[in-house]
């Protein structure tokens, strides 16, 4: 049975269109419609749900080796406050799960994973965990917000004290006061935009929910959905867990490179990705030259060759344009080769472009 956030009942009285999402009933959209969201991130603000994420929290002396040992990036002259990207690797060197690392202290870490991942990740995380390392599950205890968009530091100005704020991308302050409610508030998103992600504890995510649509008002903001969710992050060519990565796909074939230090003494399916060597398919943009809308898991060729399939596509709101990301032939990756998708039998004209398909200023 799909379960609720401690916001559902909110996004029913908002007027979300609730669906099944990651074992939770959650909005898709709302009366505003996925395009009005997508341009309230792009140009104001907007907020979502997100309090279906994983958080893991690790503890104890050897938290940070066990990190090192679970994960392909790095953490280890990682300063607190600081949060960093990383993958969960197979054995083999298949992708488990996409993740975020937040560092509070040496001997104690929280680790946010894809909530469809949660339960996978947590029972590969508990078989490979070193001694002297606790990892404990969190997730239920926790609402997660996130508030995206280029006024996001103005509306929460207005609940806090601004300088309390995390001031760099992928910074966090573990406790800031919003509208009276403690928060760990992270300059982090999954929208490409200029944003914070909160975190509350379960019982204060509803009142934390009301105080920045309130504070938000003034400057445009709404509530967002998985949709505009969707299209955000694919205009940022973002990659997303069962579309550009899954446990057959490297990270250095979906170009997660800068999430992986192979010269690190080791890490699990460290071995197993020097000895594939230099990745034979790569992960490239799309943009559709000819009339039509190109989707995920579409054959993509160059005249009669298949040269690869595409994850993810749709129109982008903001920019457009029908864009896509796939992954193809490594042979086949430069700016402005010109291939075909084959969209239900009709071949759609394509060209490969540069990532990400949208920068904010």
């Amino acid at each position: 049975m799909d379960r609720k956030t401690p916001l559902y009942d909110i996004h029913v009285a908002e007027g979300g269109k609730i669906v099944p999402f990651a074992g939770y009933m959650l909005p898709v959209h709302y009366e505003t419609g996925i395009i009005a969201e997508h341009e309230a991130v792009r140009t104001a603000v907007g907020m979502f749900d997100v309090s279906h994420m994983g958080e893991f929290l690790f503890t104890g002396p050897t938290a940070l080796d066990s990190l090192n040992h679970l994960i392909t990036n790095d953490y280890s002259a990682m300063p607190a406050g600081r949060v960093r990207y990383g993958v969960l690797c197979t054995e083999d060197g298949g992708c488990i799960d996409d993740l975020i690392v937040y560092k509070f202290a040496d001997d104690e870490w929280l680790m946010v994973v894809n909530a469809s991942n949660r339960l996978k990740d947590f029972a590969h995380i508990s078989e490979n965990l070193l001694a002297g390392t606790h990892c404990e599950d969190i997730s239920d205890s926790i609402a997660q917000i996130a508030l995206q968009g280029p006024r996001s530091q103005d509306v929460l100005a207005k609940l806090c004290n601004a300088h309390a704020l995390p001031a760099k991308y992928y910074t966090c302050t573990r406790h800031v006061d919003v509208a009276g409610i403690d928060a760990l508030v992270s300059q982090t998103g999954y929208t490409g935009e200029f944003g914070y992600e909160l975190y509350v504890a379960a019982d204060k995510g509803a009142e934390l929910w009301r105080a920045l649509r309130e504070a938000g008002r003034p400057y445009g903001l709404i509530p967002c959905g998985l949709g505009a969710r969707d299209t955000l992050r694919l205009e940022a060519s973002m990659p997303l867990y069962g579309h550009e990565m899954d446990e057959t796909i490297s990270p250095l074939e979906c170009g997660l490179d800068f999430g992986v230090r192979l010269d690190k003494d080791e890490f699990i399916g460290r071995d197993a990705l020097i000895a594939a060597g230099t990745p034979t398919r790569c992960r490239v943009g799309l943009e559709a030259t000819g009339r039509g809308i190109i989707r995920e898991h579409q054959d993509v060729y160059i005249g009669n060759e298949l040269i690869g399939r595409t994850t993810s596509g749709t129109f982008a709101p903001h920019l457009k344009k029908a864009i896509a990301m796939a992954l193809v032939g490594c042979g086949h990756t430069a700016t402005g080769t010109e291939v075909e998708v084959d969209v239900r039998g009709r071949r759609i004209p394509a060209a490969v472009v540069d990532m990400p398909f949208y920068k904010h200023a």
